[in-house]
């Protein structure tokens, strides 16, 4: 929706009905992903794309009749193979579309998503694609708060929402777009209604500074836990795409004057691994000043306090330096690269959830914390 949203705010202003059609699952090689929209509105203007050509033409049609009807509609369309090879696709795929008619009547919050949407403000749209219940029924998630639900009036309602909730925040963090499958009461174990979460939002990024083993470690964890993984390293020989596969981007560079240069923001994730005071103490003076949501830095007790004193040396405030992590990590008793970066990924989700550390069987009450 973020393509086309300049179009239909304006016509959501001028009160012009518009039917919006957007990918919510899709199979193969679809020519869009989850999230792709088109949007048609009451007049015959269309803006957006769900297939780059394939299959807008019957998508239009039922935009069409969806405005005349006012009733969401979910339709699954398959792509031949002649048509995927004439938008540039070397074989065909299935897309599922919603196609919903937005007014203010239907969709009274579209104002409050776009104004979020527009000031990089992270929002989920949670729609009921399919099962029991309102196909079409809409819960608006923000970090801190929630409104709409995705069964109005039903006894089952809060219980669904909580625990769709909990999902859609965990996907907004991570800046993921898909499909969660519930019960009609939110049982995760189940799969009666099919709910689609359009996240709002980039992935957070983490930057890792020191091309070593363990460094490629934190790397495929970060990835696997969505991150935007960036690692750098001043050294040519050892910063390199094929020592970091699951990296996003391998940068050569001073890690200091890399991240000087930087975009980080309150989800950003710093792991310093140089190992050596010349790189990160300039760099940790750097870091520790970004707004970074995590600085976390690796080296024994004795490595910590000796670069503790350097950056005092250097400048660096006691209230800055409260905001370094180091050693880096939980207490998991790692040893190797991979357990290390298990416990740097263990101490990420704690920070960003609020959880104890503690095992889950010396806890007791809501697994899943209140966030808001």
């Amino acid at each position: 929706m973020r393509d086309v949203l300049g179009d239909i705010v304006e016509w959501y202003e001028t009160g012009e009905p518009f039917g919006l059609a957007t990918v919510v699952n899709t199979f193969r090689s679809a020519p869009r992903p989850p999230g792709a929209a088109m949007a048609v509105s009451a007049s015959g203007e269309v803006v957006g794309s769900v297939s780059g050509g394939c299959v807008e033409g019957a998508v239009y049609d039922l935009a069409e009749s969806v405005l005349e009807s006012g009733a969401p509609v979910l339709q699954r369309y398959g792509v031949s193979d002649d048509d995927a090879f004439a938008v540039g696709l070397t074989c065909g795929g299935i897309l599922d579309v919603l196609v919903e008619p937005i007014t203010p009547a239907t969709f009274p919050q579209f104002r409050e998503v776009a104004a979020s949407i527009a000031r990089r403000e992270p929002v989920a749209v949670a729609t009921v694609v399919a099962g029991p219940g309102d196909i079409g029924a809409r819960r608006l998630v923000w970090p801190d708060r929630a409104t709409g639900s995705l069964a109005p009036g039903a006894p089952h309602e809060e219980r669904l929402d909580d625990a769709v909730d909990d999902d859609v925040r965990g996907m907004l963090a991570q800046g993921l777009t898909g499909q969660r499958h519930y019960g009609r009461e939110g049982e995760r174990r189940l799969d009666e209604l099919t709910v689609f979460v359009h996240s709002f939002a980039p992935p957070p990024r983490l930057l890792v500074f020191g091309a070593i083993d363990f460094a490629a470690a934190v790397a495929r964890v970060g990835k696997f836990l969505g991150y935007h993984v960036t690692v750098c390293d001043a050294r040519p020989v050892f910063a390199t795409a094929k020592r970091f596969p699951d990296a996003d981007e391998v940068v050569v560079k001073w890690p200091h004057k890399y991240l000087d240069e930087a975009e980080v923001d309150a989800r950003t994730a710093i792991c310093v691994l140089t190992h050596d005071p010349k790189f990160d103490v300039p760099l940790l003076e750097v870091a520790l000043r970004t707004g970074a949501g995590y600085v976390g830095a690796m080296g024994s007790r004795r490595t910590h306090e000796d670069r503790l004193e350097r950056l005092r040396e250097a400048g660096v405030t006691e209230a800055e330096l409260a905001g370094l992590r180091s050693p880096i990590g939980l207490d998991l008793g790692a040893r190797t690269p991979e357990e290390t970066a298990v416990s740097i990924a263990a101490e990420l989700i704690q920070l960003r959830w609020g959880g104890s550390g503690r095992p889950l069987t010396d806890t007791s009450g809501r697994i899943h914390g209140e966030t808001g």
